[in-house]
């Protein structure tokens, strides 16, 4: 640019503030969108001038040879509309919308402003991006509705083959969960993700769906939320709020369990190709245990539950063999997992020696969320009321190495908790999902989560683990999940010389993962 034609572009200002400029002063180069314009400041300011309209989306730069650089948006009329840059050295971004028929940009400070427009995109030319896919199916649909067609074959496919949607596309899987005619929203419960996302609605149509690749050996179960109540209250009182609607995908075809009394009581599941075996599911049909109860009344907790017992007929109790195995979440064992027919089941096929199973009910939640949890005074009752009353009411000799405690979420960390507190007891800990997130209110561990640094600070125990998680249970909002704390407790142990199995499943928080995560635990464990 020549010297007369940039003093021609270069307009001395006096800045006593926003708003304060002369209407002589305003005038100025104009800014053409992808060509740059340097010049000194002269004056101490520049003026510039840029084509817009109300609004246009506008994006550029403006650099400095190093002094400090403000820069403010001016209507045409010289007011203040925006300050884009405050004393800013080196490159500034800016992006706006435009609210007036063109705009003035002016510079204020020293040495030499380089500024650009790199985008001016106007209302009209203001498009979403064409939707992506994860799924083909989907987006073959997306097609054929944007064409005018219906969703009707599409839904009498689905109901054919059944949901969710399973494809494989480049060798890895893809899952499609589905709804039909929700009126506001959908949302998910389970499933692979990690959190209740929520559904996307297909256009104007009655589709609901959200995608997710999966890996082809997802096991997992899951219920559908339609149209759930947007109540007041904390977040957590409305994420709640899904729980009035979840209930099963009534296109699933492999609903669970059996004797469900509604469709609010059902989980729909898969199981893709390659997911493992679980051994003793299904259990076999005439898998006939002896199972008997009594009521379990702890002086310790000051509370009594039915406690049931299930072993093989005719089980001889001086065994040398037998596992005696604790349960947590009992009434969960029995009717998520026919827990007493699946163990009968193994020891008939050889894979287990007889187990007689202690199933320990919850009697509520809330009881469930204080006796679980780190409870010393529960680990206690275990060792020292309900051991002595099951090895009399059995006659097994106790054995701490053939012991074991199991449980899942909560009753995977009360598996590790009671027999870290007791292993002269418990010897053995089969974690499914164990929730070793959790610490005690005003634990500092300085990240490291708190059972592993009790584990890493206590002298070494005579215990042996199994631990499980699902590849879908990591954490969120930057916190550790139940499969990375796992993961830090499975090093923790071996690195203290505690042997520590590990299995992780492809799948999430819930009994079809657990049923087989038990069976591999104890043929682990135990197994013949």
């Amino acid at each position: 640019m020549g010297r007369g034609l940039l003093a021609s572009f270069l307009i001395a200002v006096t800045v006593f503030g926003p708003g304060n400029t002369r209407a002589e002063d305003l005038s100025g180069p104009l800014l053409e969108t992808g060509i740059p314009v340097t010049a000194p400041l002269a004056g101490g300011a520049g003026v510039y001038r840029i084509t817009a309209s109300p609004g246009d989306y506008i994006a550029g730069e403006i650099q400095g040879s190093g002094a400090a650089l403000t820069a403010d948006l001016l209507f045409p009329d010289g007011s203040h509309f925006r300050r884009i840059a405050e004393a800013a050295t080196g490159r500034t971004r800016f992006q706006i919308v435009s609210e007036s028929e063109g705009l003035l940009l002016r510079i204020s400070g020293s040495g030499t402003a380089r500024v650009q427009i790199d985008a001016r995109v106007t209302p009209a030319d203001q498009q979403p991006a064409p939707a992506a896919y994860l799924s083909p199916r989907i987006e073959a649909l997306a097609d054929h509705l944007a064409a005018g067609g219906s969703a009707e074959a599409f839904w009498q496919e689905v109901a054919a083959q059944g949901t969710p949607l399973v494809e494989t596309i480049d060798g890895q899987s893809v899952m499609t969960f589905l709804w039909r005619g929700a009126s506001r929203n959908v949302r998910l419960l389970g499933g692979p993700a990690n959190d209740h996302i929520w559904l996307a609605r297909l256009a104007e149509s009655d589709v609901w769906f959200a995608s997710f690749k999966v890996p082809p050996a997802t096991r997992l179960a899951y219920q559908l939320a339609p149209d759930v109540p947007d109540i007041p209250g904390t977040p957590r009182t409305r994420r709640g709020a899904l729980l009035a609607t979840a209930q099963v995908d009534p296109l699933n075809l492999n609903p669970a369990p059996g004797n469900a009394p509604d469709r609010f009581a059902l989980e729909s599941t898969i199981a893709l190709a390659a997911a493992p075996e679980q051994p003793g599911t299904p259990p076999a049909p005439d898998a006939d245990p002896l199972i008997t109860s009594f009521t379990f009344a702890s002086t310790q907790l000051g509370n009594s539950r039915e406690i049931t017992i299930s072993h093989p007929r005719g089980l001889d109790p001086s065994d040398p063999q037998a596992v005696l195995l604790f349960l947590f979440d009992g009434e969960k064992a029995l009717s998520e997992i026919q827990a007493p027919q699946m163990l009968e089941t193994l020891t008939r096929e050889g894979r287990l020696p007889p187990v007689v199973a202690v199933l320990i009910p919850s009697i509520d939640t809330e009881t469930r969320s204080r006796e679980l949890p780190g409870n010393d005074a529960f680990a206690d009752a275990l060792a020292r009321e309900l051991l002595p009353e099951v090895l009399t009411r059995t006659g097994l000799r106790h054995d701490p190495a053939r012991t074991v405690l199991a449980g899942a979420s909560y009753g995977g960390l009360a598996s590790a908790w009671v027999a870290m507190r007791h292993p002269e007891a418990f010897g053995n800990v089969l974690s499914m999902s164990g929730s070793f997130w959790w610490a005690p209110e005003g634990a500092d561990t300085d990240g490291t989560p708190f059972v592993a640094a009790r584990i890493a600070a206590a002298p070494p125990l005579p215990l042996r683990f199994f631990l499980s998680a699902g590849t879908f249970e990591t954490g969120r909002e930057a916190t550790a999940g139940i499969l990375e704390t796992s993961r830090i407790l499975r090093d923790t142990l071996r690195m203290k010389g505690n042997t520590a199995l590990w299995r992780e499943y492809a799948g999430g928080h819930d009994y079809v993962i657990w049923r087989g995560a038990l069976a591999d635990g104890l043929i682990a464990l135990f197994g013949q």
